[in-house]
């Protein structure tokens, strides 16, 4: 016999909006999940909208053996990954969200050793695997080991492109089984798709409605902002647009010294000066008609050109208005969804990408239910779990042990 039965049964930590309980209810329909938890309570009415099931709140004040329920074949979470991301502080466990990892080694030892879950599957940002010079994960693997699991030497790092979806998201995935379950060496290993190899085409909603079309176009100023950098990147020829250095349009025509700035900042200074006096006359007259200093924020006169001769127009891409300024992809994967609004624009619609959109890039089911603004809606899909990454990985781990174990 294999090391799960369809009805096997899990406990779903970390909740969110359900990524995981769809995966698990998506490897098979007969899985039954005996308990969730998550403490955001915006997330928690939208679990419940979805699964008919009210997440329990706060992970620190459940004990399973007062819930008067079995243990659980599997244990999912994706834990907190504020702390140990690059686009957060990494204070790691040093910051009470990294602590939350040990919640789930406390739930995993109020069950006895021969009642312990299964197997576990557990995800966080890719930079968990470095945080700390490795001792984050060190630390992680230790004490998952250390209540009796076999667990993988490293996490896997997947993106959903590598599961056929259209969006660019590495992810650590961690894996484990209990020791006396299987005890040998894992070493899975995933085919890594290499980058621009799917279209962001096949998420696009071929039927949306003209209402929420004309509420998610361009504005105006947008427009405008764009057709500046379309006209900008005809000046430079075909051939030479691999760029690979931000646009800095405020460094055309500057000449002050860039002693004690940072080398990364002046390298990219540089380049600035050196791509304007290559093309002084035209940009000056591009920087003349669309009056680019006084007309466009400091932020929008960056630009990131980052689909190198494979388009004509900023309009064939993927769009982004970022801190950094405007970014421009190939029309292939996706950003990744982000719980702050980054959303991406589709250009060859002049707008951003509409709520069922994202549903699609995170793997969840066109008709998930949320009773949010839109807002709201994409910041949940932003901390989401992609749930095609999740019951790939699972269905690989499971499959793997059963093979080891020759059931």
């Amino acid at each position: 016999m294999g090391v799960l039965k369809k009805n096997f049964t899990y406990i779903d930590l970390f909740a969110g909006i359900g990524g995981f309980r769809l995966a698990m209810e998506n490897y098979s329909s007969k899985s039954k999940c005996l308990f969730a938890s998550e403490i955001d309570e915006a997330a928690v009415k939208t679990y419940e909208l979805n699964f008919g099931q009210k997440p329990l709140g706060d992970i620190r004040k459940i004990n399973p053996k007062d819930l008067n329920i079995p243990a659980p074949d599997v244990i999912c979470g994706g834990f907190p990954c504020q702390t140990f991301s690059k686009g957060g502080n990494q204070a790691g466990f040093k910051d009470s969200r990294g602590t939350l990892f040990r919640e789930i080694i406390r739930i995993i030892e109020s069950y006895d050793f021969n009642e312990r879950p299964k197997i576990l599957i557990l995800e966080n940002v890719q930079n968990l695997i470095n945080h700390d010079k490795g001792n984050t994960w060190k630390t992680i693997h230790y004490e998952i080991t250390n209540v009796g699991y076999n667990v993988i030497e490293k996490p896997l790092v997947v993106s959903p492109k590598d599961v056929g979806v259209p969006q660019l998201r590495n992810r650590a995935i961690i894996l484990a089984v209990r020791k006396d379950i299987y005890d040998g060496p894992i070493d899975l290993k995933i085919e890594k798709k290499r980058v621009n190899c799917s279209k962001i085409i096949d998420i696009i909603d071929k039927d949306i409605d003209d209402n929420l079309l004309k509420t998610h176009s361009l504005s105006d100023e947008q427009i405008e902002i764009l057709d500046c950098w379309d006209e900008f990147l005809n000046i430079i020829p075909q051939k030479e647009r691999v760029i690979g250095f931000p646009i800095w349009s405020d460094e055309f025509g500057k000449k002050y010294p860039l002693g004690g700035l940072p080398e990364w900042k002046q390298r990219i200074i540089l380049k600035n000066r050196e791509l304007y006096l290559k093309h002084k006359s035209e940009i000056d007259l591009w920087l003349k008609k669309w009056n680019v200093r006084k007309t466009l924020t400091p932020t929008n006169r960056k630009f990131e050109w980052q689909a190198g001769i494979s388009m004509d127009s900023v309009y064939d891409g993927i769009i982004q208005f970022r801190t950094s300024g405007v970014r421009v992809k190939k029309p292939t994967e996706s950003p990744a969804l982000v719980a702050m609004d980054h959303r991406p624009i589709y250009g060859p619609e002049k707008r951003y990408i509409v709520p069922v959109e994202g549903l699609r890039l995170q793997s969840f089911p066109d008709n998930y239910q949320f009773n949010e603004n839109e807002k709201q809606i994409f910041k949940q899909l932003g901390n989401a779990v992609n749930v095609k990454v999740i019951e790939c990985m699972f269905r690989l781990f499971v499959e793997y042990i059963d093979e080891k174990r020759g059931k």
